[in-house]
């Protein structure tokens, strides 16, 4: 927020050095002066012919959309989930639980050429997006990830953990591949499982929360229970710029959702699917 214009100069390089023609930014809703003061840039690229089609008159088409990461917590009475608002302004469900016990989450992770965008193909956005929304069983999703190619987003690079309420697991990494887990415990993060040495460049230093939360996992008993959920993700919550917005536990056990919002674990909130 301090000087936009030197990330779009960037980016506008960056895209010209790959060959590339759009680029996106995304920012936090909580943020508003960055959304602002990107917006006015933005406009201001455009007005001077730094952005758009035939960037002084070299033949280079190059442009920048923003858009806002907003989010909400979203209870209806087949759904628990945190929606995310898109383009096309509705909040989608991409990490969230059905009350027929189908639980699904997205995480970023540096992408792979392998997984890239395809609009034939299908998306690792909209195959956890059906799953949380009851369309697709558990059965219908390992069915499509053994069947078919699943990409990344038009616009992002994320994979899935997708869960039922027998406790099948399934990690999805676009381009490549997946894992069927039943087990007493199973993780993800924001750098591959499938293939660590992929993204190993890109873990952030320091950032060890998924060897905290396994070795924790490992020393539970068979007895665990919401509270002990919560204790593990409170010692490996994200904090500062990309602080935890909203963390949930869900019991199959009573059909139950617990969340906390902005890392107060000391609120816990209920929410419970009627039957």
């Amino acid at each position: 927020e301090g000087d936009p214009h030197v990330v779009l100069e960037a980016m506008a390089i960056a895209g010209y050095a790959i060959g590339a023609d759009q680029g996106y930014i995304y920012v936090r809703a909580e943020y508003p002066i960055a959304v602002e003061r990107l917006r006015i840039a933005i406009d201001q690229a455009r007005a001077y012919g730094l952005l758009g089609k035939n960037i002084f008159d070299t033949g280079f088409n190059f442009d920048i959309d923003l858009s806002v990461w907003d989010h909400k917590v979203i209870k209806d009475e087949d759904r628990f989930y945190i929606g995310i608002k898109m383009p096309d302004s509705q909040y989608h469900s991409f990490h969230g639980i059905h009350r027929n016990g189908n639980a699904g989450t997205l995480l970023y992770v540096h992408g792979n050429p392998q997984g890239r965008y395809d609009a034939g193909s299908y998306t690792i956005a909209d195959l956890t997006e059906n799953y949380i929304r009851g369309l697709l069983s558990f059965d219908d999703a390992l069915h499509i990830v053994q069947e078919q190619q699943i990409v990344y987003g038009p616009d992002t690079t994320m994979q899935a953990m997708l869960s039922d309420r027998y406790g099948r697991v399934l990690l999805i990494e676009p381009g490549i591949g997946y894992r069927l887990e039943q087990r007493r415990y199973s993780l993800m993060t924001n750098y591959s499982v499938l293939n660590p040495e992929s993204t190993r460049p890109y873990i952030v230093p320091g950032d060890d929360r998924y060897e905290q939360a396994k070795a924790q996992l490992e020393k539970q008993k068979e007895t665990f229970s919401v509270s002990d959920a919560f204790c593990i993700l409170n010692s490996v919550k994200q904090e500062g710029l990309w602080a935890t917005r909203v963390t949930f536990v869900y019991s199959v056990k009573e059909n139950k959702v617990y969340y906390v919002l902005n890392n107060r674990f000391e609120e816990i909130t209920e929410y419970s699917f009627h039957s």
